[in-house]
């Protein structure tokens, strides 16, 4: 057949070449799986999730995320759904298809500049704010920006002061009396009962620095869990004992959290305004504020509505606690 001019061709004679994925192209439809089961992920190692199947510790499942979820992080504390193996015999493996919307999130950074979030823990309902009373001493600034971490983050903040055989615990659980925030208290010698009474039942995940005795408390509060622990160097700063967070059965019921020892905390991901949230009323007062007021930054400002707020009923010592929280939020105290 004689060939033809291309003035003589039209749309017919185009011929399209597929990809080199090939040339369907790809459904954005993804099944729903209805019959995955529910688990709590427990621990996490090098790409593989360890979950505990409906909460129950006796059943742990070694899984992998599923290929449709991408890059979704998945941490401990996070109830996913599992589908394939889920008989948690040697060498199987389930895959994790979905990640609940979380109840509340517990994030930090590097630093204050850093903008990378690392999640810390899931689904938690308090946080421990490990800090012992002496050696080493205590650090206000870490406390601090802690449960500026909690309230953002939708986390109830619990103050537990280690080693009160050592010094008294008096003065700190005055310096935060104003926020109504729980104080436990242990001794390096006795069991922590008002500690295990108050994690019975409750996710809750442990934070402090290194050498406060928070691996010793795991290893009282769950026996079978071998956590190891360090004795504080001559610095004063504990070594590192926990290197990654895990999740562990309480006996009864409930998990603890048990985090890496911490030497920052960083709050690149949390507003002034997360802050000011958790003050009952003092959000609404700060609308009052005029723009860029001192108080985002924990500063006084002779124009800041929050201490007339304060002077009305509002609460002078909350307004002193709201602004240290700020402060350490801005970097202005030291952690």
């Amino acid at each position: 057949m004689a060939r033809r001019g291309w003035r003589e061709l039209d749309e017919s004679d185009v011929r399209v070449r597929p990809g080199r994925r090939g040339s369907r192209p790809r459904s954005k439809l993804r099944p729903e799986h209805a019959d995955a089961e529910e688990a709590m992920v427990v621990a996490v190692d090098r790409g593989r999730w360890t979950c505990a199947l409906g909460g129950d510790p006796d059943r742990l499942v070694t899984a992998m995320r599923a290929r449709e979820l991408g890059r979704t992080p998945v941490v401990v504390g996070d109830l996913v759904g599992l589908v394939g193996d889920t008989s948690g015999r040697t060498d199987t493996l389930a895959r994790i298809v979905r990640v609940t919307d979380r109840r509340s999130v517990l994030r930090r950074t590097a630093d204050d500049t850093d903008p990378y979030e690392r999640i810390v823990v899931a689904n938690a309902e308090q946080l421990i704010i490990v800090t012992a009373l002496a050696d080493p001493p205590p650090r206000p600034g870490l406390i601090d920006r802690c449960l500026v971490a909690a309230y953002a983050g939708g986390l109830t903040p619990v103050l537990c002061l280690t080693k009160s055989d050592l010094a008294e615990p008096d003065e700190w659980i005055d310096a935060y009396s104003s926020l109504e925030l729980p104080v436990i208290v242990t001794r390096m010698d006795a069991e922590p009962d008002e500690l295990r009474d108050r994690l019975r039942g409750r996710v809750s995940a442990l934070v402090g620095h290194s050498g406060v005795g928070k691996s010793t408390l795991v290893n009282q509060l769950v026996p079978a869990a071998e956590r190891a622990t360090g004795e504080v160097s001559g610095v004063g700063k504990g070594r590192h004992t926990s290197t990654s967070a895990v999740a562990l059965p309480l006996p009864g019921e409930g998990w603890v959290v048990d985090t890496p020892g911490i030497r920052s905390f960083g709050l690149a991901h949390v507003t002034a305004n997360d802050v000011i949230a958790a003050f009952e009323g003092f959000a609404e007062a700060a609308e009052e504020c005029p723009p860029n007021c001192g108080h985002l930054g924990g500063s006084d400002d002779p124009d800041c509505h929050l201490d007339a707020f304060a002077e009305d009923g509002g609460g002078k010592e909350q307004l002193q606690s709201l602004r240290r929280l700020l402060r350490s939020r801005a970097g202005m105290d030291e952690a």
